[in-house]
């Protein structure tokens, strides 16, 4: 069993979101992957889309490390996981610094992430409107928590001779060292539009344009010897290493309800009942040595098949993930879950299949845009029929947010898969934040009075927000009933990591065998 981390490790962090983070963890990546370095690549919480750029960098599957979804207990765990066996990781951080969950103090915030990785921070500095100010800025990040190590600093956007002449001036003066200097230049194209970037699934060629030119850019202005001797100077990181299987193995799932494909789940709340207090999170299973990841793409490794590993009595269940340029977003331990748990993981394009993979159990229909796709979704009526006639008879069926979406009679109008009595379009208002949630209904992911952390991200609105038997009772930041829970489906928009609730995954699977 392997119960330390000595890979040396980079956190890419700023004084706020907008100053570079993307552009210079991911270029690093790049830059130290073209010297022949097996680069493990991370992302400091929920998002999706980052990671998808750090795999086309590295060759690997990005990784997410979020504090509030998994605990700070498994960030060690999960960051070893990943980067087993590699010489070099790098850390994207999330917006600024100490910037974490709201009210929640450092919780999910990249000064919390560094600390708990024992790794040393670089902060990108965005320099186009300053000089000698620059020094004090860096200084106060760099002394605000005393158990957070500035290495070093990365000046973007700096537009002359002269200017850097001032700024590295400034910062020698309080003795943090420069690493790099990024000259103001035409941005590298990673367009943006309703929720950040364009995932890397929808523009694969542009893409690996753009991280060849992150790369370029970032070797050029930075000393990427001294930034590796920053790295290896990250401390031991003692603790196990998460593994699929152990964490199954370890945890302890409800006992399985298995009703008729016609019957109404139990434990519905009263209508417009407050969401309940859950029960404490039960202190989680120790993790062990992981596999080797998957091979990077828009699935995290989905693409060519996990093969179920344990236990034997599951043989022969397959549960289909949907993927593609509509639903790129899926965190890769849920893969690896569902393999360790049992399950042969297929990967399906619902742009493209016209059927789901052939023997299917189950279907996981995780994030992504199918806003953007609705003409081509809903043209494709066979697949929305498969789907529907897969639900109908009782199959587990899990969605998240653009899985919910599908699973509506209409998107913007423009039919869908029907399985649930429920119309869905595009919205002005932004709907972002983590949140704190109980299950309210047996589900197939879980039992009523299970508690997960979950994250919220989109511009739709789903009328109704909640079926007869909701999914969730949610806590935070205000009490609201969500989703649907019906025959064998749960579906909402809660994004949930299931590293979290590893039970999640082996109940998804055996309810497979026994529906």
């Amino acid at each position: 069993m392997v119960t330390s981390s000595s890979v040396p490790r980079l956190v890419v962090a700023a004084p706020s979101s907008g100053s570079g983070k993307t552009t210079v963890a991911t270029g690093l990546m790049a830059a130290f992957a073209a010297r022949g370095l097996a680069v493990s690549p991370h992302k400091v919480g929920p998002d999706y889309i980052d990671p998808g750029y750090h795999a086309l960098a590295t060759g690997r599957v990005g990784r997410n490390l979020d504090a509030y979804l998994c605990g700070p207990e498994l960030i060690g765990p999960l960051f070893a996981h990943g980067a087993r066996g590699c010489d070099l990781a790098v850390v994207e951080g999330v917006m600024g610094l100490y910037d974490g969950a709201a009210g929640e103090g450092e919780l999910a915030s990249t000064a919390q992430v560094a600390k708990l990785l024992r790794a040393p921070v670089v902060l990108v500095v965005d320099a186009s409107s300053q000089s000698r100010s620059v020094a004090a800025l860096v200084h106060g990040f760099a002394s605000w928590d005393p158990q957070v190590r500035v290495g070093g600093v990365i000046l973007n956007k700096v537009g002359s001779d002269r200017h850097e002449e001032l700024l590295r001036e400034a910062l020698d003066a309080a003795g943090v060292p420069v690493l790099g200097v990024l000259r103001r230049v035409a941005q590298v194209g990673t367009p943006s539009r309703h929720l950040g970037l364009v995932p890397v699934a929808e523009r694969r060629g542009e893409a690996v344009a753009a991280v060849a030119a992150m790369a370029a850019q970032v070797a050029g202005g930075c000393d990427l010897e001294a930034l590796m001797g920053v790295a290896r100077g990250a401390g031991a990181l003692p603790g196990a290493v998460w593994d699929a299987a152990e964490a199954l193995v370890s945890s302890t799932p409800p006992p399985l309800p298995v009703p008729s494909p016609g019957a109404a789940a139990p434990s519905t709340p009263p209508s417009g009942a407050a969401a309940p207090e859950p029960p404490l999170r039960p202190e989680r299973p120790g993790p062990q040595t992981p596999p080797e990841g998957a091979p990077p793409d828009g699935l995290q490794g989905v693409r060519d098949g996990l093969r179920p590993r344990t236990p034997d009595r599951l043989a022969g269940v397959r549960v289909a993930v949907a993927g593609g340029a509509a639903f790129s977003f899926s965190y890769a331990e849920h893969a690896e879950l569902l393999a360790a748990a049992g399950a042969e993981v297929v990967s399906f394009d619902p742009l493209r299949d016209e059927r789901l993979p052939e023997g299917t159990h189950g279907l996981v229909i995780g994030g992504g845009f199918p806003e953007v796709y609705g003409a081509e979704l809903s043209a494709n009526e066979a697949l929305r029929k498969d789907v529907a006639a897969l639900a109908e008879r009782g199959a587990p069926v899990a969605a998240e947010c653009a899985g919910l979406l599908y699973l509506c009679r209409e998107l913007d109008g423009l039919a869908m898969c029907g399985v649930l009595d429920a119309s869905a379009w595009m919205s002005e208002r932004l709907t972002l934040g983590y949140r704190d949630a109980v299950a309210l209904s047996d589900s197939v992911l879980a039992v009523a009075g299970t508690r997960m952390r979950g994250h919220e991200f989109h511009r739709t609105v789903v009328e109704p927000g909640a079926g007869a038997a909701p999914a969730w009772g949610v806590r935070t930041p205000r009490p609201r009933v969500e989703g649907f829970v019906q025959r064998g489906v749960h579906a909402s928009y809660l994004h949930t990591h299931w590293a979290a609730e590893p039970g999640v995954a082996r109940r998804f699977v055996e309810r497979c065998r026994t529906s």
